[in-house]
């Protein structure tokens, strides 16, 4: 496999208390940027905790970005700061879980990532965390007129409520 644009190995072993402060560069960001079908990444940060609990760890802290998508609505660059919270719990896989069986997971174990071998990585986890930060439908400032324009409904108008409103009683 590939190594991802964004990686950074984390061999659980050696996990200490420190904080690890992850910054992609002008390299990572247009790769990720490419990856995320997102105009540029002019920003990337994270700053996370980790701490063991046995031959798992878990990882606490915070994404922040400035990105720049296109407008749902009008193609135009729309630019976007993101800033989110993270918690994930890297798990070594089972030895014999089969890819096959039907596995049940209660709410405490969504977060968890499983690793393979004696590293995680660090990385791809918040790579993956911007992906899910990323709202695919961010419109700009321009976006109503042009709705209009091509006799599109407004958001306010097209929700699900929207019909119920002409049965309201004056």
């Amino acid at each position: 496999m590939d190594r991802p644009e964004f990686s950074y190995q984390v061999a659980p072993r050696q996990v200490d208390s420190r904080v690890h402060r992850l910054e992609a560069d002008e390299a990572e960001r247009t790769a990720l940027a490419k990856r995320f079908g997102l105009v540029a990444i002019d920003r990337l940060t994270a700053e996370i905790a980790l701490a063991r609990d046995g031959e798992a760890v878990d990882a606490a802290g915070r994404l922040e970005a400035d990105i720049v998508q296109s407008c749902a609505v009008t193609g135009d660059d729309l630019p976007v700061s993101i800033s989110e919270d993270l918690a994930f719990r890297f798990v070594p896989e089972s030895a014999g879980a089969a890819s096959e069986e039907e596995l049940e997971l209660d709410a405490g174990e969504l977060d968890e990532i499983p690793y393979a071998g004696e590293m995680f990585d660090l990385g791809e986890a918040v790579a993956q965390s911007l992906a899910l930060a990323i709202d695919p439908y961010a419109t700009g400032p321009g976006a109503e007129e042009v709705r209009k324009a091509a006799g599109l409904l407004g958001e306010e108008d097209a929700g699900p409520f929207a019909a119920l409103k002409g049965l309201k009683g004056d």
